[in-house]
């Protein structure tokens, strides 16, 4: 089984329950209108926690309709999503999203040691990305949390990268450990840490997904540069998950893909307790309900 396209993730999250999706700070009109789209479409039943004047002027504003969505009034972001995770923690949502709020407080409430999300290993972002130049989804791992993992870092990113996948019926993701080289250089950590990883994933310490690397990007997702480099992969050229070497090079390819190749993105943030739906304020209003879509059918 492939996922051929974003659509397939909102079929997915239209086939299970309805889910209940706390958002903190929800003054956003980029996020409200994502998020009453996801309830249109059955996916969701959002609770609003944030600045009621600001969200209904934005709903007067959009036209949008807000009739019997619960709204929790709370002008200070920090505390909005303090009160959204709180909802996660009491069983009363599914689902956390990030609405107009500095990343830093909502992970902040999130990784609270008393009243947080946090399940024990470490928190990553992973994009999946639909594109004209690929024959199915791709993601992307890790471009918005840690900065310059290092080696155990990896480990938890790709488990939490192939977690992703399990709970979307993928059994085996193929993943591509990059950086700038195919070969291994002692001077170049990435590179070492995708030899590791490798021989971590054939020794079964790493599971459930077939993961090879070095790769530089090329070979990761075209069968004929591998070829060209006498690489025989069966990662390369049909990956699903593409491992970075650190923050900067995964933003890059990240905004790369959706602002040079069009490509339209969702993504969630793994590793607590509950997915959380964290974007960029650049990103669309249909990134943003892809990504809610995202969450809804992980779940």
């Amino acid at each position: 089984m492939n996922l051929k396209s974003l659509d397939t993730l909102v079929q997915m999250a239209k086939s299970k329950t309805t889910r209940r999706l706390a958002v903190a700070a929800a003054g956003d009109e980029h996020v409200l209108e994502a998020v009453l789209e996801a309830k249109k479409q059955g996916i969701v039943e959002p609770i609003l926690v944030g600045d009621k004047n600001r969200i209904d002027q934005i709903s007067e504003k959009l036209r949008l309709d807000l009739s019997g969505i619960e709204i929790i009034n709370e002008p200070n972001p920090a505390v909005a999503a303090q009160k959204a995770v709180s909802l996660i923690k009491e069983r009363k949502a599914d689902v956390l999203m990030k609405g107009l709020v500095s990343t830093g407080p909502l992970l902040k409430a999130v990784l609270d040691k008393e009243n947080g999300l946090r399940k024990g290993g470490t928190l990553s972002h992973i994009a999946f990305f639909e594109s004209n130049y690929y024959h199915k989804l791709i993601s992307v791992t890790d471009a918005a949390m840690n900065v310059e993992p290092e080696l155990q870092d990896k480990v938890e990113i790709l488990k939490n990268a192939v977690e992703a996948y399990h709970k979307l019926g993928i059994k085996e993701p193929k993943v591509a450990v990059v950086g700038a080289v195919e070969s291994v250089n002692p001077k170049m950590d990435p590179s070492v840490h995708g030899a590791i990883l490798t021989a971590m994933n054939k020794r079964v310490q790493i599971k459930g997904c077939l993961v090879d690397g070095p790769l530089a990007l090329d070979n990761a997702v075209s069968k004929e540069a591998a070829k060209h480099k006498g690489i025989v992969s069966d990662v390369a050229g049909d990956v699903d998950i593409i491992l970075t070497p650190d923050i900067y090079s995964g933003n890059v390819l990240y905004k790369s893909l959706n602002f040079l190749g069009g490509a339209i993105s969702a993504a969630v943030i793994m590793g607590a307790k509950a997915p959380i739906v964290l974007t960029s304020r650049a990103d669309s209003e249909k990134s943003k309900f892809m990504s809610i879509a995202l969450a809804a059918a992980m779940e």
